[in-house]
């Protein structure tokens, strides 16, 4: 009697199992993200990275020594990535020493990850001939001067003491080099054999292709490349989709088993596979959809830019500060940023919101305006400006320069540009009786002009590559190869001289506001307006990630139910 109870309890037990558990034996249907996060890939060379979806997919697909990662409430911190431990050495002479101790991790072809991966990256990161725009993120790093000035790569004071360590000498003391260059994904490693077999495979293919064809980058077929982070390609359409799987030689946690990319080439076209179900991320969001979330009591998270004149202070009448104080003072930029959007407020300064300062206080917040940008403030500046400009012997009934001549204001014809150009004009020939003439260039024209300083004014963004004051201010310096203003100012110089070496954060971030404070004084640029963005996530997902300078994290995303 007893056996036959236990075998009916068994037999009960077993239906149980089927009936609860009917599925028992199925595998679960994977986890596949479906993202729209750009118009398409410019590349898959992490040395040419530049726009949100070139580095969102950068860090996909291969990881830094140091990563961002996100708490519940989305703020972010930079925790170790390939670096399993860190150490810092301060020298007598203001170097400092960074020893990074690799973790055991892998390659998504199973080969170990070695610190010769990073010194080879990093070499070619500094190297001029490799042309890259994201080389100056090594600029603290000891002998980048050297290299840049035509010295070997091997001068770049990074090396490799064994396989699994890493040790990098900075000239200074950059408090923001962990945060920021290390956690970028120009800097993250690469195997050079593979570089080089990808180059050999990509000329073939290009002669394959036949004359006519233009050749091939080594990155031209991302299913190839070998990668060392959360996600390896796995299919590839250009321009329209990128599938990314989950690498089995990950080492760290990947909450889903992949993501697929759609590429929109606009907001809209981002909206539209939100709103049909394709995608369950959309970013960017277009102009009604903004206005509607920011109805809803949506607060847009800052965009680390400010859209800026930029005067060129070493030709004349631009290298009198008068004179840029003038038009400075003649900009409207409460009726700027109108023409922007809803995305866009007046400026209060150069450095925007969203840049830390010092213990949990916005650098902005922090600073306080600097510029007097409400509209209640614009008729007493315009009546400043016009005794700046009196002052200065500039003014439209005395100077024959002013009557006779035009200074060219250079604009690259994208988005509100030409309204903002045209406008901008108009407020300084009403105000100022100048003749502005705005005048639309390409991408390559406008960087040329600003290299060669044959400019007047010009429409510049002005972003962060670390997120850190100093970033925005540092090409101000007149030792700065990137100080295409040419402004020059002994005082300002020896403030960010102070910035680099001390030692107090405190005392740091009071200098910073300083530097800021006198370079508005000087007028050598005149900030605009600063932007906020938006992004919508699909109810069902949790765990997005996304970093202050612009890209996104999907390491971290898991379905919920």
């Amino acid at each position: 009697m007893r056996r036959m109870k236990r075998w009916a309890a068994l037999a009960l037990s077993a239906a149980l199992c089927a009936g609860i558990l009917s599925g028992c034996g199925k595998e679960e249907a994977p986890s596949i993200l479906p993202v729209s996060v750009g118009n398409g890939v410019t590349t898959f060379d992490p040395a040419y990275v530049t726009t949100d979806a070139d580095n969102t997919i950068a860090l996909s697909l291969y990881e830094p020594l140091m990563r961002m990662t996100c708490d519940g409430d989305g703020n972010t911190t930079a925790t170790e990535g390939m670096a399993k431990s860190v150490d810092v050495t301060e020298n007598f002479d203001g170097t400092v020493v960074y020893t990074f101790r690799l973790r055991s991790a892998r390659w998504s072809d199973g080969t170990e990850v070695k610190a010769q991966d990073f010194v080879y990256a990093w070499q070619r990161l500094a190297n001029p001939l490799t042309l890259s725009p994201n080389a100056a993120l090594l600029s603290v790093v000891q002998g980048y001067d050297a290299v840049r000035n035509g010295g070997a790569p091997e001068e770049l004071a990074v090396t490799a003491k064994n396989d699994t360590t890493l040790e990098v000498v900075l000239s200074g003391k950059y408090d923001w080099f962990l945060t920021g260059v290390c956690s970028s994904p120009a800097t993250v490693p690469l195997r050079q054999d593979v570089v080089q077999s990808l180059k050999e495979k990509a000329q073939a293919a290009s002669e394959t292709a036949g004359e006519d064809a233009a050749p091939l980058k080594w990155w031209y077929d991302p299913t190839l490349l070998v990668t060392n982070g959360a996600y390896h390609a796995s299919a590839y359409q250009s321009g329209k989709t990128l599938e990314l799987t989950r690498s089995e030689h990950y080492y760290g946690r990947v909450r889903n088993d992949g993501v697929r990319v759609f590429f929109a080439d606009s907001p809209e076209s981002a909206w539209a596979l939100y709103d049909g179900e394709t995608v369950d991320l959309a970013y960017a969001l277009p102009q009604e959809q903004v206005d509607a979330q920011i109805a809803h009591g949506q607060s847009l998270t800052p965009v680390l830019t400010t859209h800026t004149v930029l005067f060129n202070g070493a030709q004349y009448p631009l290298d009198d500060p008068s004179f840029r104080k003038a038009l400075t003072l003649a900009v409207d930029r409460q009726a700027v940023a109108s023409l922007a959007g809803s995305f866009a407020s007046a400026a209060t300064g150069l450095v925007p919101y969203g840049v830390p300062g010092s213990a949990e206080e916005d650098f902005r917040t922090e600073g306080g305006d600097l510029l007097n940008s409400s509209a209640e403030d614009y008729a007493g500046n315009c009546e400043k400006a016009k005794q700046l400009l009196s002052g200065s012997g500039y003014d439209s009934g005395a100077s024959s320069y002013v009557r006779n001549s035009a200074l060219d204001y250079l604009y690259v014809d994208e988005g509100p540009a030409a309204a903002i150009a045209t406008a901008l004009a108009e407020q300084w020939r009403s105000v100022l009786g100048l003749r502005i003439q705005p005048r639309a260039v390409t991408r390559a024209e406008l960087s040329d002009a600003l290299r060669t300083g044959e400019y007047a004014l010009a429409d510049v963004d002005i972003s962060a590559s670390v997120n850190d004051a100093e970033t925005f201010l540092a090409p101000f310096s007149s030792k700065s190869s990137l100080n295409t203003a040419r402004y020059s100012s002994g005082a300002y110089d020896t403030l960010l001289k102070i910035i680099d070496s001390a030692s107090d954060p405190a005392a740091r971030i009071a200098c910073l506001h300083d530097a800021e404070v006198l370079l508005l004084e000087d007028a050598a640029v005149s900030p605009l307006y600063t932007t906020g963005t938006l992004w919508k996530l699909r109810e069902g997902w949790s765990g997005l990630c996304r970093d202050p300078r612009g890209w996104f994290s999907f390491a971290g995303v898991a379905a919920v139910s």
